[in-house]
């Protein structure tokens, strides 16, 4: 590999590293998994990204493969941010604003670009990217449209694939495309170009065609998704046409991200926030469901459960104290309004009426101050993501999954006899408006027994959330975590679909090979990490 390191050196303007403590470092993400990188690569510029791309499909016309792996900040918990070959690693360089029209809210920026980053400077002209995940002060914009990732504000906003506007890409052989909206005729001059490009338009229009019936079956019942591909607005009724859906949430598995055209929203910093406590799951449920009855949607209906609540008060009993008391309630909601004032004060009046016919008490926040506070709870799920026992620690191994949301209380209750059967506590939180819920077990991964009972967890959690016609990831993505489950997501036909794109985009498997697609469980279990660790998120306390 020195010999490739040195080339690569030679014709890059970035640094290439191969020392043991850089692909040590770069070994692990924030996943269960550890997979070292041969080197890792800085690009300066796209013009690195392509030319190491182009590379690597020559060395790959001559039968030798070596993979590509596109890196932001490595906070993917589903292990799509770790590879064995060449590491390419976006903050370090790539990591600009390159526009921003503050009139229409439009921004360009580089996929190395720190996300809270972005989130300062849109404040300062009165807009905001409201998809952000819970980590958004640690991570990067080419991670979250790799995961096409979400958080509270999705529920009235959307995902991050509704504010991608258009993405330059290189492809696997080193092409540089750009991504947008193709009007009929436009789509038929990339229809005859003699280019890679060409070729991918030709295979994806033929196969979209082919496949119509199996495009229904990707339309599940859940409000949002991030397994597999998107398929569903890529080529329209009127006979326009656009890659980016497709590249959004594809995990660096089809093409390499080198820069984002994103819109915006205008931000309200005035809001509104209620704390509801409940003292059943289906009471909650209940309340989640005619919440999202309104005529606007909350901007968050955010949910912690009982469980979570005791486990904070053992772990740290000063950290929500005065804020909640014991007994405390079976669930808790935070909904949160931020439109402007007139309909605030409309939606907000319907809320309180909808909680307080739910809930055993309401408390209702229009300070800043205040409302900080009441955040605390919702946040409170860091002390549990960071916390260990001993060799004990919070393993993200179920974590994503997402049903529709008049099954959130049959799936919270479902996950609770999963838990007590393999003798383990539990304690959920998540964004109940879209019955997208996380939970972390204690586990110590250096044991045999809990390495499998980690499998074991995981092959029942997907069996229950897809049972209640749910998806394996809400905003998280497949990586190689989820990615032997995928096929019983869709079916086998949608699978085929999946597998088709990801030959016609990725001929010689050099994309981050063993993320997504082809993949089983024997794959993966080698990979198991025997000490989880989150040391490199200890900056910034990890969240979720």
């Amino acid at each position: 590999m020195s010999k490739i390191a040195h080339y690569l050196q030679e014709h890059l303007l970035g640094e290439v590293m191969t020392s043991v403590d850089a692909r040590k470092y770069f070994a692990t993400d924030t996943s269960i998994f550890t997979l070292a990188p041969s080197l890792v690569v800085y690009p300066r510029n796209e013009n690195d990204v392509r030319k190491t791309a182009r590379f690597t499909w020559q060395l790959a016309e001559r039968g030798r493969v070596i993979p590509i792996t596109a890196r932001g900040s490595g906070t993917d918990q589903s292990g799509a941010a770790l590879g064995s070959g060449i590491m390419l690693v976006f903050p370090a360089h790539m990591n600009r604003i390159v526009e921003l029209d503050p009139k229409s809210g439009v921004v360009v920026v580089e996929p190395g670009l720190n996300y809270g980053r972005l989130q300062q400077t849109l404040h300062t002209h009165e807009r905001f990217l409201p998809p952000y995940p819970a980590s958004y002060e640690y991570s990067t914009l080419g991670g979250a449209v790799g995961n096409n990732a979400s958080g509270e504000k999705t529920i009235k906003y959307g995902t991050t694939r509704s504010y991608v506007k258009s993405l330059r890409v290189v492809l696997a052989n080193g092409e540089v495309i750009e991504t947008m909206r193709l009007s009929k005729r436009e789509l038929n001059k990339k229809l005859g170009l003699s280019t890679f490009e060409g070729e991918i338009y030709r295979a994806l229009d033929a196969l979209l065609d082919e496949n119509r019936e199996n495009l229904e079956k990707l339309e599940l019942a859940t409000t949002k998704n991030a397994a597999g591909y998107f398929l569903g607005d890529i080529k329209r009724q009127d006979g326009s046409f656009d890659l980016t859906p497709l590249f959004v949430g594809s995990q660096g598995t089809l093409g390499i991200i080198t820069e984002i055209t994103m819109e915006t929203e205008v931000y309200n910093p005035t809001k509104e926030l209620f704390l509801a406590e409940f003292d059943s799951l289906e009471k909650a449920e209940q309340a989640v469901l005619a919440l999202r009855d309104l005529s606007t949607l909350p901007s968050a209906i955010e949910l912690v459960d009982g469980q979570l609540l005791e486990l904070v008060d053992r772990l740290n009993p000063n950290q929500l104290k005065g804020i909640v008391s014991k007994p405390f309630a079976k669930a808790i909601l935070l909904v949160e309004f931020d439109d402007a004032d007139r309909l605030r004060k409309k939606l907000t009046k319907k809320a309180e009426k909808i909680l307080h016919d739910h809930a055993v008490s309401v408390r209702h926040e229009i300070e800043p101050a205040a409302q900080d506070e009441l955040w605390k709870i919702r946040h409170a799920a860091a002390s549990v993501m960071s916390h260990s026992e001993g060799r004990l620690k919070a393993i993200p191994v179920i974590e994503d999954g997402i049903v529709p949301p008049e099954k959130l209380a049959e799936f919270i209750n479902g996950i609770y006899k999963i838990f007590a059967a393999n003798q383990l506590q539990v304690a959920i939180w998540g964004h109940a408006g879209d019955g997208n819920l996380h939970m972390q077990p204690f586990l110590d991964l250096s044991q045999i027994g809990d390495r499998q009972k980690a499998f074991r967890l995981l092959d029942e959690y997907t069996k229950l959330t897809l049972s209640l016609g749910g998806s394996t990831s809400g905003e998280h993505g497949d990586g190689r975590l989820r990615a032997p489950y995928l096929a019983s997501v869709y079916g086998p036909e949608v699978y085929t679909m999946f597998e088709k794109i990801k030959q016609t985009f990725d001929p010689y498997g050099t994309l981050s090979p063993g993320v997504k697609i082809g993949v089983v469980l024997d794959d993966i279990k080698p990979l198991v990490t025997n000490d989880y660790s989150l040391n490199h998120l200890y900056d910034h306390m990890p969240r979720s």
